[in-house]
């Protein structure tokens, strides 16, 4: 893929801000007619840049009033228990993000729950059984000061 020029930055900005834009409404935020607009999103789709569209469902509407951040370590760093340990990360509905970390801890996870008592419980089935772990720190978040934000797309071209 060509590297990113202004337009394609302005286009990835304002997905981020709203994904269900018209096409046309899309066009008319960055400059270009609808044909020209609806190639470059495409392209950025192709290429991988656009990873796909969702819905940010507000949690406390749903019922999910806890947010925790897991700090795991593990006693083994062999690729088949990595690969184990990832593999159950994936599997609790629960981790919402999951981080492969740089330091004295190997893994973040971001975990929504309805309860303290539900954190528990997601603790004493799911957490704990992950495979060769040493230790579990949690924190638990209070509130939101940031909500989740457009990436700052760098003005010069990054390589991939």
């Amino acid at each position: 893929m060509k590297p990113l020029d202004d337009i394609d930055r302005r286009i990835l900005l304002e997905l981020q801000r709203d994904g269900r834009l018209s096409n046309q409404d899309l066009a008319d935020r960055v400059g270009l007619s609808p044909s020209p607009c609806l190639r470059r999103v495409r392209m950025l789709e192709e290429a991988g840049v656009i990873t796909g569209y969702r819905a940010v469902v507000d949690q406390d509407a749903v019922g999910l009033a806890i947010t925790a951040f897991a700090r795991l370590t593990l006693e083994s760093h062999g690729r088949e228990i990595v690969d184990r340990v990832e593999a159950e990360i994936r599997k609790i509905p629960e981790v919402v993000e999951a981080y492969l970390l740089a330091g004295d801890q190997d893994y973040l996870l971001k975990i929504t729950v309805a309860s303290f008592a539900s954190y528990e419980q997601l603790l004493r089935t799911s957490l704990r059984a992950i495979p060769s772990l040493s230790s579990i720190q949690t924190t638990f978040a209070f509130g939101v000061t940031k909500p989740i934000s457009p990436l700052p797309i760098p003005a010069t071209p990054t390589t991939r």
